[in-house]
């Protein structure tokens, strides 16, 4: 290839990847307004995105892994924890983490009630955002340590690989693949929305922001033959089942996991579940002895 062949292929090389370039660019602000939900961006979202700001919630945690890493990334985390928890936390964060037990400390932003509910609002719209299925897991958001170990549940994710995993509870055994129900039910524990395991550990002891499932199996029995229950199940399976598709029916002992008589824990299982995904996951839980 001589000098002039060289230069032209320098130079048509340079206008095809310039001209790749441009149309990719103007292809991605095609599809932006789509791939973001710009429909959805509302005044109360642009109010609650000003808050977000105007409190520096930045400075400690990420959105789309953007921001500072000291706190969990709140991209995903009104559909792992939902509306009515984060309203009782962002009202007064040290009913459920305070630096002795957690080693963090979420200070006290003293948001009005407005301010909440756009904050909120700004989290529902950033979590419809199509991130490509980003973040791959649940991020756990707690300090607690597991009895047994050294690490803390911050640094755990069953699911993830270079962590450790889950203990597994006492009485229950470890299952995979398959069409056995058991397993069908460990598989939707980790893959429904909200993910089961973004709230509740199955470690005994530790206590997310929903209390840990280790013994579920054991504490039903006793909670069915208690006075305090008002539920109507009668077995150990109909009270797991209660749990999900109903779980106000009984409240768990505990500021952090209700308030004015109604759970924290989602409710819209019993929509987004059929009978037999509810059946595969109460089968699974209910090997928690």
């Amino acid at each position: 290839m001589n000098k002039r062949q060289t230069r032209s292929f320098a130079i048509i090389s340079t206008l095809v990847a310039t001209a790749v370039f441009l149309g990719l660019t103007v292809d991605s602000h095609r599809q932006f307004p789509a791939l973001t939900n710009a429909e959805a961006i509302t005044p109360e979202v642009t109010r609650g995105k000003d808050v977000w700001h105007a409190k520096n919630c930045i400075n400690c945690h990420t959105l789309f892994g953007e921001g500072a890493y000291y706190a969990p990334d709140l991209t995903k985390i009104s559909q792992h924890r939902g509306a009515p928890y984060l309203t009782a936390f962002l009202k007064d964060p040290a009913k459920f983490y305070d630096e002795q037990r957690h080693r963090r400390l979420m200070p006290n932003q003293d948001l009005s009630d407005e301010e909440i509910a756009a904050l909120i609002a700004f989290f529902d719209w950033v979590a419809s955002v199509d991130n490509q299925g980003w973040p791959p897991r649940p991020i756990l958001v707690t300090g607690s340590s597991i009895p047994g170990t050294d690490l803390t549940l911050a640094q755990q994710d069953a699911s993830g690989p270079g962590h450790a995993p889950e203990q597994i509870p006492p009485g229950a055994r470890p299952v995979s693949g398959g069409e056995d129900p058991i397993a069908q039910g460990e598989a939707l524990f980790r893959t429904v929305t909200p993910a089961c395991n973004a709230c509740h550990s199955i470690a005994p002891g530790v206590n997310l922001a929903g209390p840990t499932l280790a013994g579920i199996a054991s504490r039903a029995e006793r909670t069915i033959a208690s006075a305090d229950y008002q539920g109507g199940a009668e077995s150990v399976e109909a009270y797991i089942r209660e749990s999900i598709v109903a779980p106000s029916a009984y409240l768990h002992p505990g500021e952090m996991y209700s308030a004015g008589g109604t759970s924290f824990m989602p409710n819209t299982y019993a929509q987004s579940l059929s009978d037999e995904q509810l059946d595969q996951l109460v089968a699974y839980l209910a090997t928690f002895k």
